[in-house]
């Protein structure tokens, strides 16, 4: 090659460069659901944002979504169409109560949120089946938000939604949890102080869906020519149906409607989420899919009236009842927005994390540094004294699988302490099963081992093997390769160029409630009064080349 068409060819990448892995305008390389020709394609975010909830506030768009344990919670994306989203805040950097989720607790937390704007402040409620109902609020969604308050104290309590009549009454909308309640497949209406930050009764049951809607939950509720509405999702995450129900009275009674169901569509399970609409009128709504080891990932679909019932999808065989979309025009927002996906692939230029990023428990200062030199500091931490395997480590960095096909890469080296028993560090793919590359230091030596652990959350216990010895404290490079199904083949390289194979192939698993994750940590097994840490040059997301 000429050298001047080379120093323009690199040229061109390092700007790409530049522009990929700016978090305010990232573009992922493995899952982009604008098309760029005025259509976009489900879903629209190929990640495990469960129970999404949205509103649109002037020509702004805000989601959050279902975090469970992982810490910072409630997260946050912003959207100008529907289509582009960016991750641009956490409600909750702690989860609550603090010392509970300092430890790893696999599926508990936050459940299902709602969010909503009132009187100039933003509104997120959701429920934790432990504890109760919490409500944090803030007037600018990019900053912090207010502390959690405890609305409804009770275990079981879940899935809130809040709503401010044009009475001056104050409702909430809430369903149980059976696994802590008793009692599932029902909901139910309780009423607000003005401020809707405590209950003011206990509630009154306004539909029991134990007949044809089981495990109704979910609820969304809102008001349109006369008739409140709750939408509620039924019949269970992976095969349900979109519930709609109306009243002309709060209390009920309330008529019953199915807005949305799989049909002969792909999509199943096609339900739990938002009723948005844009400055223009139309209406779309938003939901989930639960996609196994991929999480309950993202969809988009137009929504109409009919006789004052919502049809969503698009109306095939059944009369006023919708089918989800795999592809359909860009709603109308009044202009066009720049391609944008929330950030993947990290740098680690920042002082602060890259906001795709959370740890399985609470953080703690100390476990990292993030810093402008280039790399991210975690340094290794003691393992729980329970500790039985990973998944019972908090200080895991996690992020969420963002397609169905992809490789993650990462460069790292451990800077090890010498007296430090079996000090470590790796990245791992986390699910109820889970496998994963680490460097381990031990009498001064380092190498590197495979490891991989079946039904992690009951009785699993992990297998390693040992793969190569390595130069001490000299960075490797550990890769995982994913391919349709979850199926993960590892790889490791010394120089970033000849990537060697590394186990058998593994299938990925969903964890509690979540999709699989990827994960970066730095552990050891005795107490002392320093540690060694792992360096983490980079992270980088990129389509599958070939291995």
């Amino acid at each position: 090659m000429n050298n001047w068409k080379y120093s323009f060819t690199l040229l061109i990448l390092v700007l790409f460069s530049a522009n990929l892995f700016a978090q305010n305008n990232y573009q992922s390389l493995v899952w982009t659901a604008d098309l760029g020709n005025g259509k976009y394609k489900n879903p629209i975010l190929h990640a495990d944002y469960s129970d999404p909830d949205a509103i649109r506030v002037g020509d702004d768009f805000y989601m959050t979504a279902s975090s469970f344990n992982h810490s910072p919670a409630l997260p946050i994306l912003h959207s100008k169409d529907l289509v582009n989203w960016e991750i641009i805040s956490h409600a909750l950097i702690k989860q609550v109560p603090i010392a509970a989720f300092d430890k790893v607790q696999h599926g508990n937390g936050v459940w299902a949120p709602a969010i909503r704007y009132h009187n100039d402040y933003f509104y997120i409620y959701w429920g934790d089946p432990d504890y109760g109902i919490y409500m944090v609020k803030t007037k600018d969604p990019k900053e912090k938000w207010s502390d959690p308050v405890l609305v409804f104290e009770g275990k079981g309590l879940i899935d809130p939604c809040p709503f401010w009549d044009d009475d001056g009454n104050t409702y909430m909308s809430f369903a149980y949890a059976g696994s802590r309640a008793g009692i599932k497949s029902v909901l139910a209406i309780a009423q607000l102080t003005k401020e809707g930050d405590q209950v003011l009764d206990d509630g009154v049951i306004v539909y029991d869906g134990h007949g044809i809607d089981p495990t109704i939950e979910g609820t969304k509720l809102h008001k349109r020519n006369g008739y409140y509405y709750i939408f509620a999702p039924a019949g269970g995450v992976s095969t349900g149906w979109q519930l709609v129900l109306r009243s002309k009275d709060i209390y009920g009674p309330y008529e019953r409607h199915v807005a949305m169901h799989q049909g002969s569509s792909p999509t199943n399970g096609p339900h739990q989420g938002a009723w948005v609409d844009t400055q223009t009128g139309e209406d779309w709504f938003i939901h989930f899919q639960d996609k196994d080891m991929y999480g309950r990932i993202v969809h988009l679909q137009p929504m109409r009236w009919e006789n004052d019932w919502p049809i969503i999808g698009v109306e095939k065989e059944t009369k006023g009842t919708g089918e989800p979309v795999l592809e359909y025009k860009k709603p109308n927002v009044g202009k066009q927005y720049p391609k944008q996906t929330p950030a993947e692939s990290d740098e680690f230029e920042s002082t602060t994390l890259g906001k795709q990023w959370q740890w399985q428990a609470n953080s703690k200062g100390f476990w990292f540094m993030p810093s402008k030199n280039g790399h991210l500091t975690l340094y290794s931490q003691k393992t729980p004294e329970d500790y039985n395997n990973l998944l019972d480590v908090p200080n895991i960095l996690t992020q969420k699988f963002p397609a169905e096909e992809f490789m993650a890469t990462t460069k790292l080296r451990l800077i090890g302490n010498k007296d430090i028993i079996n000090e470590r560090a790796g990245f791992a793919v986390v699910g109820e099963d889970y496998s994963h590359l680490f460097v381990q230091q031990e009498s001064g030596k380092q190498t590197l081992h495979f490891g991989v652990c079946k039904n992690g959350l009951t009785s699993g216990k992990e297998t390693t093997s040992k793969i190569t010895e390595l130069e001490n404290e000299t960075y490797i490079y550990l890769r995982v390769a994913v391919r349709k199904e979850g199926i993960c083949q590892w790889y490791y390289s010394t120089d970033n160029k000849s990537y060697k194979p590394v186990g058998d192939e593994f299938k990925a698993r969903a964890g509690k409630w979540i999709g699989a994750t990827l994960g970066l940590y730095a552990i050891r097994d005795n107490q002392i009064n320093d540690s060694g840490y792992a360096e983490i040059d980079w992270f980088r997301v990129e389509p599958l080349n070939g291995n």
